[in-house]
């Protein structure tokens, strides 16, 4: 019980912290993600008593994976189906759909071929990494399009695009970490069973969310009681996630679904105009505390990652996975109209790496061949996106003459 106390109270410190540097940038309006990523490196880099048991604490590989993944994930992803317009997101379906899946896969086969060749990681490894900068974290972004303006297209296709290369990310994760050297061993078979495995994993995740979606969309037509609902909302969520994670499916593509499907069918079906609102301002609050403590923690993580003169690849690394990305990019969106040259930049340098990398990168097994080599580049990566990308994409909205009303 002391243990749980005290584990509780380290916590609490760090959500202090937080929650202050997001009341400061938001002062001077600066995106508090960055802030907070700041502030997280020099308290990682610098010793303050009392503050040392709660950063081992959280920075603890165990404790961040569960934090983020098992806690954090579906209420992040939950809070966005909610609020993202599903008559925009279909008016964008097709750059969504183009970016989320097939920009994906050429991400991660880029990346991948760029990590092996150039990097020099086995090709396990260098996959495992692919997979991992697969996954776009469009929060900091978004505030930034949010307060100058940016029209709601790109907004939608930025977010879309994160919601489902999220699961897809996730999905490539685990086939590239535990079954990619049987596959390649089985040579044309293999193939055949891992794109039935993804395959398994998508379709799972999303048979899963639509029925959840369904099923509590007819419930909360029973009740106007915006607090119960606000839970039910919770159960959503949660139970999506760790359902689909039970069947071997995918979590994330469930918690999808399941939040378009709640947040659109349910919301006209079963929401009074009180209860929408109630539900929305209780997920703005929960997910300004997760994200508060995210990007503090990815900054504190600085403690975990091995450098050990790896200087000269770690630009590489990142420029890899700039290529990557850019590649990925123009590839999927080249024959979609309504997209202009400048757009294109825009959502190419907005398409920041966040936590769940950071996250999945840790979730490896200590017996990982090439680990920390993982950790390394990973950390690397999401600290350039979000420092430099992050701090430069408000100059780059200005020169591209895309800011709005």
């Amino acid at each position: 019980m002391d243990g749980f106390h005290e584990a509780f109270i380290q916590i609490l410190i760090l959500l202090a912290i937080s929650v202050s540097v997001i009341a400061i940038a938001k002062l001077l309006k600066e995106p508090y993600s960055i802030a907070l990523v700041i502030v997280g490196l020099i308290l990682g880099l610098t010793e303050i008593p009392y503050l040392e048991d709660a950063e081992y604490y959280i920075t603890q590989s165990d404790v961040f994976e569960a934090t983020i993944i098992s806690l954090f994930l579906p209420i992040l992803l939950g809070d966005a189906t909610l609020k993202l317009s599903f008559p925009h997101l279909y008016k964008q379906r097709k750059p969504v759909v183009s970016l989320a899946f097939l920009g994906t896969f050429l991400s991660f086969i880029c990346i991948g071929a760029g990590a092996y060749f150039l990097l020099g990681l086995p090709l396990a490894v260098a996959f495992t990494f692919a997979a991992l900068m697969s996954a776009t974290d469009p929060i900091s972004v978004l505030s930034i399009f949010k307060s100058l303006g940016v029209s709601q297209k790109l907004s939608t296709v930025m977010e879309g695009e994160s919601l489902f290369n999220d699961g897809i990310a996730v999905v490539l994760f685990k086939i590239s970490s535990i079954y990619l050297l049987t596959y390649i061993e089985m040579g044309w078979s293999g193939l055949g069973h891992g794109i039935l495995l993804f395959l398994q994993f998508a379709a799972g995740g999303a048979v899963i969310g639509l029925a959840m979606g369904y099923i509590f969309s007819q419930i909360i037509r029973l009740y106007d009681d915006y607090p119960l609902e606000i839970a039910f909302s919770a159960l959503l969520f949660f139970g999506s996630y760790f359902i689909a994670e039970h069947f071997h499916t995918s979590g994330v593509i469930a918690v999808v679904v399941a939040g378009l499907i709640f947040g659109e069918y349910g919301a006209k079906i079963g929401m009074s105009d009180e209860t929408r609102t109630n539900i929305n301002t209780f997920w703005d609050v929960i997910t300004l505390l997760a994200n508060s403590l995210i990007f503090l923690m990815i900054g504190l993580e600085i403690q975990n990652v091995q450098f050990n003169g790896n200087w000269i690849l770690i630009p590489l690394a990142i420029l890899i996975v700039l290529l990557g990305r850019t590649i990925a990019l123009y590839f999927s969106t080249r024959r979609i109209n309504g997209i202009s040259v400048k757009e294109r930049l825009l959502l190419n340098w907005g398409g920041l790496r966040g936590s769940l990398s950071v996250a999945l990168a840790l979730s490896l097994p200590e017996d990982f061949s090439g680990r920390d080599e993982v950790l390394l580049f990973t950390f690397s990566v999401v600290l350039f996106s979000l420092l430099i990308q992050g701090l430069t994409i408000k100059p780059l909205i200005k020169k591209l003459g895309l800011i709005g009303d």
